[in-house]
């Protein structure tokens, strides 16, 4: 980035015009003004952006034309000859560079005490509109994201065969991957189940009424965020692009809240990582079309998941959106596999516990690589 850029975000940052203080307890009614204070001020003065900007450009970054948009992906080239491709997908608000120790630990997992026999060949694409993937032209007439990655893995880099793992967005964009193409798709892995299937309602158990319960009472509290994207994205989109602070107080919230950190995020996050990913979605100013997604969502414009044939794995952690589903559930939509309860983690294992979700992701595919 050039210097100018550098040069106006520490300028907005210690101009910050700071919000009047509420009568209310530490995160009570959203960012705690003081902690984002303190976050404000190491990122306008303590933290060294360009170390970190040299980190990320010395990743194995490479750039595809796909229907006329670019696609930015990292590729990791596995330590053994003829592996299972992987595709990785983040969700929101996060970035490629949430997954990179994931992709490290699945591509070369002898330098992590595992068998190189495991190894992947792994992909991870920057979502359409998220850093440095250009944002959709159109809302109507524009490619799908998983036929967008479906195009890079078996077009582009001549992948006859795959797999796929998602969480949050990417969770849905996955399961799309694998319901359209189960003829070169061997399974996918995700960390999140879509809603309730189409006419299963009144079908459901007590247990699924229950998780489907916990999940609206979770909505109800914490999902304001997705209200306002899916709704009115625009409104919010340029007051977190012109500030910052906004920004990072939008963001950081959500690290705290959908985290396995007790209330702490240091416990889980540096403050170089949190202002590593404000950092990429800043100056490359895609806060506002990362919310494409959800917008779209809201308009009827995402193909909706009916029946995932091919072989699927959960990995539910403890501390992630709302409450675990229950394998019942899960069995109405997808061909179930595999189904693993995490002891801990929350909504970002790719970095809470990437041991942890690498280990599962390998213990999946392990057997479809015979089918592959």
């Amino acid at each position: 980035m050039p210097d100018a850029a550098l040069d106006d975000l520490r300028a907005r940052l210690r101009g910050t015009r700071w919000a009047e203080p509420w009568p209310v307890a530490e995160w009570q009614a959203g960012t705690d003004p003081e902690e984002l204070r303190r976050l404000v001020a190491y990122w306008a003065d303590g933290y060294d952006w360009r170390r970190h900007e040299a980190a990320v450009n010395a990743l194995p970054s490479r750039f595809a034309d796909i229907d006329g948009s670019t696609v930015h992906y990292l590729r990791f080239d596995a330590e053994r000859d003829d592996a299972l491709p992987l595709v990785l997908t983040n969700g929101w608000p996060s970035s490629f560079y949430e997954l990179v120790e994931l992709a490290r630990r699945l591509s070369t997992p002898s330098r992590y005490g595992g068998d190189p026999r495991d190894a992947f060949t792994v992909i991870v694409p920057s979502l359409p509109g998220f850093t440095f993937s250009a944002r959709p032209a159109s809302l109507e007439h524009t490619l799908p994201t998983h036929e967008l990655w479906h195009r890079l893995m078996h077009d582009e880099l001549g992948f006859d065969h795959y797999g796929a793992h998602g969480g949050d967005l990417g969770s849905g964009i996955t399961a799309r991957l694998g319901q359209a193409h189960p003829e070169c798709v061997v399974g996918i892995h995700l960390l999140d189940v879509l809603g309730t299937p189409p006419d299963a309602a009144a079908e459901l158990s007590d247990e699924e009424r229950a998780y489907l319960g916990g999940f609206g009472a979770w909505a109800q509290t914490e999902g304001a965020y997705a209200h306002q994207q899916r709704t009115r994205p625009l409104t919010l989109a340029q007051g977190l692009s012109d500030s910052p602070a906004g920004l990072l107080g939008w963001m950081v919230e959500k690290y705290r809240a959908w985290s396995d950190c007790g209330g702490d995020l240091s416990t889980r996050f540096t403050d170089d990582f949190l202002l590593t990913q404000a950092s990429l979605y800043w100056f490359t100013n895609t806060i506002s079309t990362s919310f494409i997604p959800y917008y779209a969502s809201g308009q009827g414009l995402v193909p909706k998941v009916e029946r995932v044939e091919v072989p699927t794995a959960f990995a539910l952690f403890p501390a992630d959106l709302g409450v675990v589903a229950p394998r019942g559930f899960v069995e109405r939509t997808y061909h179930l596999a595999r189904y693993t309860t995490m002891p801990r983690g929350g909504h970002f294992p790719a970095h809470e516990e990437p041991e942890l979700l690498a280990a599962d992701l390998t213990a999946f595919f392990r057997e479809l690589r015979v089918a592959a």
